[in-house]
């Protein structure tokens, strides 16, 4: 007991550590983003370059790269492959960001790995996320993993994760997010996600965006990489929640490109446990992804893709996408928010059966909150909050926004307040949703 509870107080040490003496772009914003890669690179020579040492995936684009990456990570796991999985940001506990087989890292591992190179890395001085990126690398290389599926932290050019050279590259979509770093335009946003595409190794486009296209296809055609764009391959059907014991996606696929071989039939069936009818993209991503690692010496059966893709949750774990935590009243989470991500929500919102909406609400003060407001729906209720976190809007600010939309709603001080609130207020069959931010999904999962 004592053993454990000492491990316990050391790893809350060593976070307290890494939160709160490095700067950490997800709760500070701007001031922690390195324009460069230079820190990560004199990381990983300290620990000698143990990106090397395994094979990858690398996975970017501004919506779906996280689930992408799941669903990867699922399949190569139901196909035997000891498995890798790196994301941010982590909703609960920081261990969350680095996965073996679906585990997470030990927490021992993580206060040794610090313990070990804090004297040497604080010469350099690394961000938060430069500290996470080396643990990560120096910990699937020390466990001989077979693969890892790494998601970028922002965008791709200068992300701490682009030192590796892959197997794959993925770049699932393009939209208007983070645009004070990345560029405030589709195309310049495009070019820095386009930087991890690298000499001879292929990428998969998820969708075919007119203002983007020909910046992937110039950047390839610069490293020599095979492009494919996974929407010219594939194409949805039909889509639809079905509803038993619990809700599942199912969707029917065409493979749509006669020039390309596929291991899928003609027509597919998908089934998936996230519900969400954005993840028809993402499947679509992930099917082109199977099929290029294939031509590559892989062996991912058909089989083990819709296992993978139907045991995802089970397997990652992956928590926030579209995710029901009551049933009456219906209360539903989803970690999406740019104009991209709470547009697909509100579509799906809108495909839900319910009486009045309440709707949880808060942002990051870097986001283009604006623009988010313009799309909510104007006879909602609104409770304003503000996540637990330095970068969080405060939500004084975020009522005064909303009015001159026509949004109306009451402010709390905290994400748990305002959901309490909401729960009171919420009729049997009213539907709450809990969003705007990926911070304010984590205090109430």
């Amino acid at each position: 007991m004592n053993k454990t509870h000492n491990i316990k107080n050391r790893y809350q040490e060593t976070l307290n550590y890494l939160f709160s003496q490095l700067p950490m772009f997800h709760r500070i914003g701007a001031a922690a983003y390195k324009a460069d890669l230079n820190n990560t690179i004199a990381i990983c020579e300290i620990l000698g370059n143990p990106q090397n040492k395994f094979k990858t995936i690398h996975v970017a684009g501004t919506n779906g790269k996280g689930s992408v990456s799941h669903f990867l990570a699922s399949i190569l796991q139901e196909n035997g492959y000891k498995t890798g999985l790196y994301t941010s940001p982590h909703l609960k506990d920081f261990r969350e960001r680095i996965r073996i087989n679906g585990n997470k890292i030990p927490e021992n591992k993580v206060i040794d790995f610090v313990t070990k190179h804090k004297d040497g890395f604080d010469k350099i001085k690394p961000s938060f996320f430069e500290w996470t990126v080396g643990l990560a690398f120096d910990y699937f290389a020390a466990e001989k993993v077979d693969i890892a599926v790494i998601e970028t932290g922002l965008g791709g050019r200068l992300d701490s994760t682009n030192v590796i050279t892959p197997e794959l590259s993925v770049i699932t979509n393009i939209g208007l997010d983070h645009t004070k770093l990345l560029g405030d335009t589709l195309e310049k946003i495009a070019f820095e996600k386009a930087g991890i595409i690298k000499n001879g190794i292929p990428v998969v486009i998820g969708e075919t965006q007119d203002k983007t296209k020909s910046v992937f296809i110039e950047k390839a055609k610069k490293e020599n990489a095979q492009i494919s764009f996974a929407d010219s391959h594939f194409k949805v059907l039909k889509s639809e929640i079905v509803y038993s014991n619990n809700p599942e996606l199912h969707f029917k696929i065409q493979s749509i490109n006669e020039n390309h071989k596929s291991i899928f039939e003609e027509i597919l069936l998908i089934r998936s446990p996230l519900v969400g009818f954005y993840q028809t993209k993402n499947i679509i991503t992930v099917l082109m992804a199977v099929d290029t690692l294939n031509t590559k010496g892989f062996s991912l059966s058909f089989k083990n893709v819709e296992n993978g893709i139907y045991n995802v949750i089970k397997n990652t774990e992956l928590l926030g996408r579209w995710q029901k935590l009551n049933d009456k009243p219906l209360v539903i989470c989803d970690t999406g928010h740019n104009v991209d991500g709470i547009k697909e929500i509100i579509s799906q919102i809108e495909l839900t059966p319910h009486n009045k909406l309440h709707w949880v609400i808060g942002f990051v003060n870097d986001k283009d909150v604006d623009s988010v407001l313009k799309l909510c729906p104007k006879d909602t209720i609104y409770y304003f909050c503000k996540a637990s976190i330095p970068r969080a809007l405060d939500e004084n600010v975020l009522a005064e926004k909303a009015a001159n939309f026509g949004l109306k709603g009451k402010k709390y001080n905290s994400v748990k307040e305002a959901l309490e609130a909401a729960k009171k207020a919420a009729k049997l069959e009213d539907m709450i949703f809990v969003g705007g931010s990926t911070f304010v999904v984590a205090e109430i999962i």
